[in-house]
């Protein structure tokens, strides 16, 4: 006979951590490229090609920042409205070390609360 599954509110987050962190400062890192590098070369130096680069390499990041977001909230047990603020931090500057920080730390406080249940 085959063993109850393990409901998800009470199973460990694993690799999905480590990849929304990963994901998280990638995002960070091309939005902040973005806004203070690639923008003023276009508006001040009038060199579109930094804003089309850099822009469309934000855009697929931000785009696997989501799905990142979306697989570790789903395990992690996020409330649909903190879900929502950390995918909308990808989209202001600094905003995603912030959420990267905070999600970390709630994790971790899940996980070892998971730990000690065990």
């Amino acid at each position: 006979m085959t063993s109850p599954r393990t409901s998800t509110a009470r199973r460990p987050v694993g690799w999905r951590l480590p990849l929304y962190r990963v994901f998280a400062y990638i995002t960070g890192v091309g939005l902040l490229l973005l806004v203070f590098y690639a923008m003023p070369m276009k508006y001040f130096a009038g060199d579109p090609r930094p804003t089309a680069i850099i822009g469309m390499l934000h855009g697929f990041l931000y785009m696997a920042y989501i799905v990142a977001t979306l697989v570790l909230a789903e395990r992690a047990r996020f409330t649909p409205v903190f879900a929502l603020l950390v995918l909308l931090a990808g989209t202001i500057p600094i905003c995603s070390f912030i959420a990267e920080r905070k999600v970390t730390h709630r994790v971790q406080e899940r996980e070892r609360a998971l730990q000690q249940e065990a």
